[in-house]
């Protein structure tokens, strides 16, 4: 079953390698993308209970990813969020779960975890 994905990233490279291995790997379809806090608060605003898994950096080109995780407390049950970025040490990884992230992965360490979880997405 295709999970739809909402991806907050700002990194152009990161958003072109990442969008073809969700599909590939996950059976994922990216929806949407965002590169700032504002401009993925504004297309959740509008999209509510249209995506599945909500995927977030945590450094943005303006914001946080912490105001994206924030924003999503309140959604339907069946909606996830995951941060994944290259900062996750411990007080980046509490501070996300705190937000509401279900889980964070490390860009970098994590990335086989962060596909792992995305192919046990349920709708």
């Amino acid at each position: 079953m295709t999970i739809s994905v909402f991806l907050v990233e700002d990194n152009q490279r990161i958003r072109e390698n990442l969008i073809p291995a969700l599909a590939d790997l996950c059976d994922a379809q990216v929806i949407a993308t965002a590169e700032s806090e504002r401009e993925a608060t504004h297309w959740l605003a509008r999209h509510k209970g249209e995506w599945d898994l909500a995927v977030v950096d945590y450094f943005l080109k303006e914001g946080t990813g912490l105001g994206v995780v924030q924003w999503c407390i309140g959604r339907q049950p069946n909606q996830r969020v995951v941060v994944l970025t290259n900062f996750s040490n411990q007080t980046t990884r509490v501070a996300c779960r705190r937000a509401g992230a279900e889980r964070v992965f490390d860009k970098s360490t994590e990335l086989e975890d962060f596909f792992a979880y995305c192919l046990n997405c349920e709708k």
